[in-house]
């Protein structure tokens, strides 16, 4: 694939959010989002939605951080582990962020530790494309693809007037996270779209496998004032970009019945939390 095609597939998407450095992102911004704001639920927001929307989307960022951190030790390259191991940690970022909100906003004031360790897999709300074995590197960069440029979309309008100040904060933090792990496996998406007549293959592979459960990212209730079905046009332009750039087909799928939100899971996530949780589990009142 020539250089100048990956830089025209990288300017073009960046341009869009007005980052030129967000190639960079990772591993950046240390200061505290939340210093300064408000942490009082604004009147007229329904606490229970909120905090019920707050966890899910950190479900979603931790069910992926740990399955991005498997590829530590198995990567094709020692590069790749360290980019998708700093991708894993600013989802987990996001994660803690939101699940300190979610406790606040329910009134329990569990913390996140309570959430990420101490929740069955019955509990959590993720969507389930984010709880997938992570198969080939292929299908890895196809649901990194999928998952960032949705997640990018929501947090750019969230981060643009939440309803709740937290949430905006938290929003306008993970934009530039997000623009760089969306541009991550854009990369790799052309490269290997484009590249070996084998890469190739996995790619049109990835892409058939994940299909089916793309739809539940943009159906159900809205998710802290925004309607997933509004998210569903931007995405699927990017992917159809990234594809056309790669020599790739987006397939179209019948969507699986249910959706993560409201519950139904793969027989993946149970073995995936007991990996997860097992050492807070086993030490519960241990001190890291």
């Amino acid at each position: 694939m020539a250089d100048t095609e990956d830089d025209h597939i990288y300017l073009s998407l960046a341009e869009e959010h007005g980052d030129g450095d967000a190639r960079w992102a990772f591993g950046t911004g240390f200061e505290d989002p939340l210093h300064g704001v408000e942490t009082a639920v604004p009147a007229g927001v329904d606490a229970a939605r909120l905090a019920a929307d707050c966890a899910a989307l950190a479900d979603d960022a931790l069910v992926g951080a740990q399955r991005l951190a498997q590829w530590c030790t198995r990567a094709p390259e020692l590069e790749e582990e360290v980019a998708l191991a700093n991708i894993g940690l600013d989802l987990l970022g996001q994660a803690r962020l939101l699940y300190t909100r979610a406790g606040q906003a329910d009134g329990s004031g569990r913390d996140e530790d309570a959430f990420a360790y101490f929740r069955g897999a019955d509990a959590f709300r993720n969507l389930r494309l984010a709880e997938l074995p992570n198969g080939d590197f292929a299908f890895s960069v196809v649901r990194l693809l999928w998952l960032s440029s949705w997640r990018l979309a929501l947090f750019t309008r969230l981060a643009h007037g939440a309803p709740d100040p937290v949430v905006t904060a938290v929003a306008d933090k993970g934009v530039k996270e997000l623009t760089y792990h969306r541009q991550y496996a854009a990369d790799w998406a052309v490269r290997l779209g484009d590249g070996t007549e084998e890469s190739h293959r996995r790619m049109c592979a990835a892409l058939a496998e994940a299909a089916p459960y793309t739809g539940e990212l943009f159906t159900g209730a809205p998710v802290c004032g925004v309607a997933p079905a509004d998210l569903r046009e931007e995405v699927a332009g990017v992917l159809r970009q990234v594809c056309d750039a790669a020599g790739l087909e987006l397939p179209d799928a019948r969507p699986l019945p249910g959706s993560g939100r409201d519950g139904d899971r793969t027989v993946h996530l149970a073995p995936l939390l007991d990996e997860l949780q097992s050492v807070a589990r086993a030490h519960p009142e241990g001190v890291w």
